[in-house]
């Protein structure tokens, strides 16, 4: 059923007027008779920090968050958070290590640091790994969260009239190259935050109606830390003998404190620093800027929970007691991904309008970095090298452009009738558990790359495949071959007659393995690989504006942890 108005209409139909027309102009502004592939794929040197800060923040934050992770807060609460917070110290180590390496030795994509550190073959394997993660588990799912929700205000009948639009507008941002996607990020950001407090405000005052304490916010959050302590603990105890599914299934997701040694760790440091959709918006800055955009991106990392987690968390409470009874699926439950648009439906006529805009300038602004980063690594990593090696800068850009069509098109494709099973996966766990599949092995290389010269090409071709082998041998069949308990992981019953290892911890030890194997084979190589970048530890030192951010933000997070450990 829909259940927008006409003003909610104008109020969306107006923001997709101006962040339209603001991309126009600065595409316009200083556009170039013939531009080139730094401009197009990187809007080198043009992107001042808050807009660095701004576009890793909307290109990160989308349907997955939104949905997926508010989902979670409904399933999990406030543990799921962990990827928002660990997120900001990552983001702290890329600054002020990974970023320096990058700049000096002039880096602009992923594939091709792999190519200068070891090898054209690393660089290929790679470039398809990525190419096929990002089409097939991130492009694909954030589209399909993204049609899902909004389908929910709008009626289902639109849901793929509402896939189609969303690409759509994804495809007139994104063409205009990564100046136009870095600059309509910050309004996407405004939009998204904005929509996204106001949410948060009415799920919070629909908790504090239900259990009679009037409008008040403040006393909804209190209610609600009442009502469902279990949803405001960061860390879950290991299961036991005689643990529900239910306690089972939230450890596998999110297993206690060892996911922080292992995972998480991997999960957020490759993320934010060894991936070409996050990366290429401060590789075309001088180093101060890019430390400091990146470091914005952190501080509002930290406040990302209270706009994508907290509604997740009072819909569980409301429906726990009773309400959002009409958002039940079939099956006799709340489905977890609805529980942001169960919240929304319960929005004033043109707040809804807001909220459905700020949703869709999330969905958009990921849709269109991701695409970018898909069309980059695609035309200067594969066609400029393999396929046409004399093209020239406006070739390159049209090759660009017809790889984001295509990538849109087959996200379509897939998403039309969810090919994929993100809908039976959960949109937030889809990502981190398929992502997990190559992460072990790129956040090897990468790291091994940075930090220890030795490192051999060999050893990151056979770390990369390594790194897969082992992720899908302890998802899928280490429980089956050397048993459910052992010295290095416990493995528990999935609830669909198999046993299962946390997928965090699966990639914590394919990642520790991994490493022990590239280490052993470069050992065998020369004392120093003619491929090791030079380090100089004046690269790391830090402006005292740097330094005060860095302290802020880990103080921030100290605070969070020791409340709700």
């Amino acid at each position: 059923m829909n259940q927008l108005n006409q003003l909610d209409y104008i109020i969306f139909l107006l923001y997709f007027i101006g962040v339209s027309s603001y991309g126009y102009w600065i595409y316009k502004r200083k556009q170039k008779t013939n531009l080139d592939t730094k401009d197009f794929f990187l809007a080198e040197g043009s992107l001042t920090w808050w807009a660095i800060g701004a576009s890793l923040i909307a290109s990160n934050i989308s349907a997955e968050q939104f949905i997926g992770m508010s989902g979670n807060g409904f399933q999990f609460g406030v543990a799921i958070a962990v990827y928002e917070w660990l997120a900001a110290i990552s983001l702290i180590i890329v600054a002020v290590w990974f970023m320096p390496i990058y700049l000096k030795n002039h880096i602009y994509t992923m594939p091709q640091f792999l190519k200068t550190r070891y090898n054209e073959t690393v660089s290929l394997i790679m470039a398809v790994f990525w190419l096929f993660l990002y089409i097939f588990v991130n492009l694909t799912s954030i589209l399909f969260l993204g049609a899902l929700a909004i389908s929910t205000l709008v009626g289902a009948d639109y849901f793929h009239a509402i896939i189609i639009g969303l690409c759509l507008f994804a495809l007139v941002i994104t063409l205009g190259g990564m100046k136009v996607i870095g600059y309509t990020d910050v309004i996407q950001v405004v939009v998204l935050i904005i929509g996204g407090l106001v949410t948060t405000y009415l799920a919070l005052t629909l908790v504090s109606q239900k259990f009679g304490l009037g409008n008040d916010v403040l006393a909804g959050f209190g209610a609600m830390m009442r009502d469902a302590d279990d949803h405001f603990h960061l860390i879950f105890e290991k299961p036991g003998p005689n643990a529900s599914q239910v306690e089972i299934n939230k450890y596998l997701t999110l297993p206690g404190i060892a996911m922080y040694f292992a995972g998480q760790w991997i999960v957020n440091l490759n993320y934010w620093g060894c991936n070409q959709y996050i990366t290429q918006r401060a590789l075309g800055a001088d180093l101060h800027t890019a430390r400091t955009g990146i470091l914005f991106a952190a501080l509002l990392k930290i406040f990302m929970p209270l706009i994508v987690m907290l509604p997740g968390i009072a819909a569980y409470v409301l429906y726990k007691n009773g309400s959002l009874q009409s958002e039940m699926a079939p099956g006799g439950r709340l489905l977890a991904d609805n529980a942001y648009s169960a919240i929304l439906s319960f929005l004033p006529n043109g707040l809804k309008g807001l909220s459905m805009a700020a949703l869709t300038a999330a969905i958009v602004a990921s849709l269109a970095g991701k695409a970018n980063s898909i069309s980059t690594i695609f035309t200067l990593d594969i066609y400029q090298k393999y396929i046409k090696k004399d093209a020239n800068e406006g070739q390159l850009v049209w090759v660009g452009r017809i790889a984001i069509f295509m990538a849109m098109a087959l996200a379509i494709a897939l998403t039309w009738q969810d090919t994929l099973g993100i809908g039976r996966e959960g949109g937030f766990t889809f990502i981190q558990k398929y992502t997990g599949y190559i992460s072990p092995g790129i956040f090897a290389v990468f790291l091994l790359g940075f930090f220890w010269k030795r490192t051999t090409g060999v050893a990151a071709v056979v770390g990369i495949l390594l790194g897969f082998a082992l992720a899908v041998f302890f998802n899928h069949y280490a429980p089956a071959v050397l048993g459910n308990e052992t010295l290095i992981y416990t493995a528990f019953p999935n609830g669909n007659g198999g046993y299962e290892i946390p997928f965090l911890i699966c990639m914590g030890w394919s990642f520790f393995f991994t490493v022990v194997v590239m280490v052993a084979i470069s050992l065998a190589g020369p004392a120093v690989s003619p491929k090791a970048f030079e380090i100089d530890s004046k690269m790391f030192r830090l402006a005292p504006s740097t330094t005060a951010l860095i302290v802020v933000i880990v103080l921030l997070i100290s605070a969070i942890y020791v409340r709700f450990w």
